[in-house]
């Protein structure tokens, strides 16, 4: 099975097991709606990728660990859309949890796939390799929650003050970095020499996020634009103009490559990381500078 079929096939599992009867239908329904379709599957797509490279040799516990990753962002993303936060209505081009489901599943849909996620990673680590579980679940609750997690990343729009990279650290780098830490453990092997590659790729997705929220289309975009600059959200295109933003993702994305770690899956992740470099770029945006 190919990467991707992996990944759906251990989204598929996690959902199926919470459809376990007797269970409310809406609700299940509401975490349907919020994980498939999926959108670019990025963060489990790079923790599988390290994983591989790594050996992957307990391949039921990877694809568990790249599974848990994508249900935590599309539970984030559930949280993002409620009105007290982005107030958006729709969300991959469908409409928003909220707006399909009503606020009250929403925010219990959202709720239930964080523990789902947790539940994902036990599960799999007690069939596969239950030394494995502890560095698995830490590495994700950190992502998640205090003091630097996607909790956080939230919370820092709330403040008077913001550190810029910190907020973006938390907000989107998080996960990242978890997702390549969590494929190194997964697959047994230390994860610390790819902190910083997980840290590059999660600064340059919130930079182009920033610079598309401010260029791109609503239809574009398959969601609502220019929520930064309505919500007063702290962001690189405020704090950098336009084109210091796009020379700060150009930075970025110039180091990422060079810095994974040398190992036997070496090429192949060097080649995905590229891949979405090249989806990253600023020629992306170029047109939108007229």
């Amino acid at each position: 099975m190919n990467m991707q079929g992996r990944i759906e096939a251990a989204i598929a599992e996690a959902l199926e097991h919470g459809r376990g009867a007797p269970c409310p239908p809406r609700l299940a329904a509401a975490l349907d709606h919020a994980v498939l379709p999926g959108g670019a599957r990025v963060r489990p797509q790079l923790c599988l990728a390290v994983a591989l490279a790594c050996g992957d040799d307990r391949p039921g516990l990877s694809a568990a660990a790249a599974a848990a990753i994508e249900i935590i962002h599309c539970a984030s993303l559930v949280h993002d859309d409620l009105p007290c936060f982005d107030d958006a209505e729709m969300r991959r081009g469908k409409p928003s949890v909220h707006r399909a489901f009503g606020q009250p599943l929403a925010v219990l849909a959202g709720d239930a796939l964080i523990i789902m996620a947790f539940e994902t990673l036990a599960r799999a680590g007690a069939a596969e390799a239950p030394d494995r579980i502890a560095p698995l679940v830490r590495t994700l609750a950190a992502a998640t929650g205090m003091p630097g997690g996607i909790c956080a990343g939230q919370g820092w729009e709330s403040e008077p003050s913001v550190d810029l990279s910190a907020y973006h650290r938390a907000k989107t780098g998080a996960l990242f970095v978890a997702a390549t830490r969590m494929g190194a453990e997964a697959a047994g092997q230390d994860p610390e020499p790819w902190t910083e590659l997980g840290a590059r790729i999660g600064e340059a997705f919130q930079v182009a996020d920033d610079l598309r929220d401010a260029l791109m289309s609503a239809e574009e975009l398959g969601k609502p634009a220019g929520q930064d600059a309505a919500n007063g959200r702290p962001n690189a295109v405020a704090e950098l103009g336009v084109r210091g933003a796009i020379g700060k993702l150009e930075s970025i994305l110039g180091g990422a490559i060079a810095s994974i770690p040398s190992c036997p899956g070496e090429a192949q992740l060097c080649e995905i990381v590229r891949r979405q470099a090249e989806r990253l770029s600023p020629v992306a945006f170029a047109r939108h500078m007229a």
